[in-house]
């Protein structure tokens, strides 16, 4: 993830005329108000799962991608379709199978011939990832070489085919969802294609009343959907202003030895590099810091504290710690590193 590098398009957010808004209360104000829409259109489709949503915005905000963890039935693929929609962005989803090849999610080049001059020419024929919002459904179904086609699309934001390299629409989110429970047929995704992503959610059962309304809502004539609530243009805006966000150098210092408290022979507690084989990458103090950021303005705050970064620091680096065979052993889990991580540094120091 790009440090500083500036955003394709980006530019300082403004308001329903495309007049410049430089008053950051105002444009905080106008994001808290989007966030309370975009979650109520949402609602009308989805039941439940409001914590998901809010890191869903969160992630799109930053530029960042969402790999999504659930057993099947919990709405993760109508959740991906109903967020799209609020947001006015082009969806597509692509079905990972064993058989997908690479071509079928980047696109490839086609012989086209000239009526005219019967001339042979090559002419691109984009593939699905050309979209806002792209939902990769069961990832890891498919083999390695298929899941890095994905690779520089997610990082540059761009596609390479042949020797021509095309940009993506903006914005550009993708969506992963993978099925914990069935493991055969699967490929496990490579540490590089897992760090790409930015949260690592895990989309757990609705409540008794919660799947009562569920019930409710979807067997009976009536079909929910969703309006739109803020337009792609203005989320491009939005990810702009997001990085001109401030934040303390103590936040920064924490984020920093958060992550640097991960890695085995650092500063961190023996009890939890006992199970760690290897730490998270700056990329996800990268993550923790734009993450905060935004959060702190969707909660309606032009500033970051020290409750923005420990909110997301689970979905942020539970993909990145690599176990070893001693916390399999002992049943212990990345969330369960992650709470004593968080336990052990202190905010200061």
């Amino acid at each position: 993830m790009p440090a500083a590098e500036p955003y394709p398009g980006a530019a300082p957010p403004a308001d329903a005329n495309g007049r410049p808004m430089h008053d950051d209360a105002a444009v905080v104000r106008r994001l808290g108000d989007a966030r309370q829409r975009i979650k109520q259109e949402v609602g009308r489709v989805i039941i439940g799962q409001t914590d998901i949503v809010d890191l869903l915005l969160v992630g799109l905000l930053c530029r960042g991608h969402i790999l999504l963890h659930g057993v099947p039935g919990l709405g993760k693929t109508l959740m991906a379709r109903t967020l799209a929609d609020s947001l006015a962005m082009e969806f597509r989803r692509i079905q990972f199978t064993p058989d997908l090849m690479p071509s079928d999610i980047t696109g490839t080049d086609i012989v086209k011939e000239d009526p005219s001059s019967g001339r042979h020419t090559l002419e691109f024929l984009p593939g699905p990832v050309f979209t806002n919002f792209l939902l990769a459904d069961e990832i890891n179904r498919t083999p390695p070489k298929t899941q890095a086609a994905l690779l520089q699309a997610m990082q540059e934001s761009e596609v390479t085919v042949g020797r021509q390299t095309y940009p993506l629409p903006q914005p550009f989110l993708v969506v992963a969802t993978q099925n914990p429970i069935e493991m055969e047929g699967t490929y496990p995704l490579p540490e590089a294609q897992v760090d790409r992503f930015m949260f690592n959610l895990r989309v757990g059962y609705p409540t008794i009343e919660e799947e009562v309304r569920i019930i409710n809502g979807t067997t009976g004539t009536a079909v929910a959907k969703a309006s739109v609530a803020m337009g792609a243009e203005e989320i491009v805006r939005l990810q702009g202003y997001v990085r001109g966000v401030p934040v303390a150098e103590s936040v920064v210092n924490y984020a920093a030895r958060l992550v640097a408290a991960t890695r085995p022979g650092g500063s961190g507690p023996a009890d939890l590099h006992k199970y760690i084989a290897y730490g998270a990458s700056p990329r996800a103090s990268q993550c923790l810091i734009l993450g905060a950021k935004a959060r702190a303005l969707l909660a309606g705050r032009f500033h970051v504290d020290f409750a923005d970064l420990k909110a997301i620091a689970a979905p942020v680096l539970r993909h990145r710690l690599v176990l070893n065979f001693h916390a399999r052993a002992d049943k212990i889990d990345a969330d369960i590193l992650v709470d004593r991580l968080l336990a052990s540094v202190p905010q200061e120091g």
